[in-house]
This record gives C-alpha cells, sequence and structure tokens, in this order.
C-alpha cells in the first residue's frame, strides 16, 4: 500500500466516525485489531471496538474530530485532532485536542489504533 492510499484509508476511518456509521466502520479493522487512547482505554478486537465506539455515539451524539497534517511512515499513518463534542445526559461540552495513530496490516486493514489526547 502507498503512503497516499494510507493516508486516504484514514482519512475515510475519519469521515465514518464523523458519520457516526459503526457499520461501516467495522470491516475497516482486522478481527484482532487493538484500540488504545488515553480517553478511553484498551480494547481488544474489532466487535469491542465498534461496541465501545456506539456507546462513545451515543454518549456524545454530535462528536466531531477536525483532523489535519496526516502523514505516514511506513505502514503507519499518524494525524494532529481536534475532537468537540456534547454530553447527551446533561449537555457538557467536550474539546480535546491530539494525535490519533492508525496502523495499518498488510490486507490493509486497522491493525492498531493509538489515540494520545492531551
Amino acid at each position: 500500500m502507498t503512503a497516499t492510499e494510507s493516508i486516504e484509508l484514514a482519512r475515510a476511518y475519519v469521515a465514518l466516525s464523523n458519520a457516526h456509521r459503526s457499520d461501516l466502520i467495522l470491516p475497516l479493522f482486522a478481527g484482532d485489531a487493538v484500540y488504545r487512547s488515553s480517553a478511553v482505554g484498551e480494547h481488544r478486537g474489532a466487535t469491542a471496538i465498534v461496541a465501545m465506539m456506539q456507546l462513545f455515539f451515543s454518549r456524545y451524539p454530535d462528536v466531531h474530530w477536525q483532523c489535519r497534517h496526516y502523514r505516514c511512515d511506513g505502514n503507519r499513518v499518524s494525524f494532529d485532532f481536534e475532537l468537540t463534542a456534547t454530553a447527551a445526559d446533561d449537555g457538557s461540552r467536550l474539546q480535546r485536542d491530539g494525535v490519533e495513530h492508525i496502523e495499518f496490516d498488510a490486507r490493509g486493514l486497522i491493525g492498531a489504533l493509538q489515540v494520545n489526547a492531551a
């Protein structure tokens, strides 16, 4: 996979996350993928990762990631992000900045994802 292809896959993942399309996000992950986040912890396996995302989307129904500075190093795409959201239960606002790293396997599936939020 070329750097351009990897970055486009990462952009597609972000677009689907912003659209809250967990049904279309699931096939992007390898079955044994690992998701690590300073905010939501570690989740193993595509099904567990998507279940966590669905819960997050329901808690923050307007969550949106503004991403910039996509860069590729081998099979890893990194980008800076700003997350904004409003909690459904109490209306509190959430805003985080950080860096996300997505590692693709040989099939072009997400094998590992690491989110480092400030």
